[in-house]
């Protein structure tokens, strides 16, 4: 069962949020140095990033649902239920 709807956008922007706090984490244990201004190219580069992904995923579903929509698999309401019986 699927609990909710699978959001790629978001998974990006947690993984450059990651990445951001794996940077400072190495330049607070001394294993190499990492200057202040370097959260501001990897944050925005991550939003940008998350959004093209977030469009693009929407667009996907957009395109998927309006296909479904328009497929005419199902009997005519005219001939189904007991409208038909009689």
């Amino acid at each position: 069962m699927l609990l909710h709807e699978f959001r790629p956008g978001r998974m990006v922007l947690g993984l450059a949020a990651l990445a951001l706090a794996a940077l400072f984490l190495g330049d607070a244990a001394g294993a190499w140095s990492t200057a202040w201004y370097v959260v501001v190219p990897v944050l925005c580069g991550g939003l940008v990033l998350a959004a093209l992904v977030s469009w693009s995923a929407y667009l996907i579903r957009r395109r998927s649902a309006r296909r479904a929509s328009s497929e005419s698999t199902g009997a005519p309401a005219s001939s189904s239920g007991s409208q038909a019986m009689r």
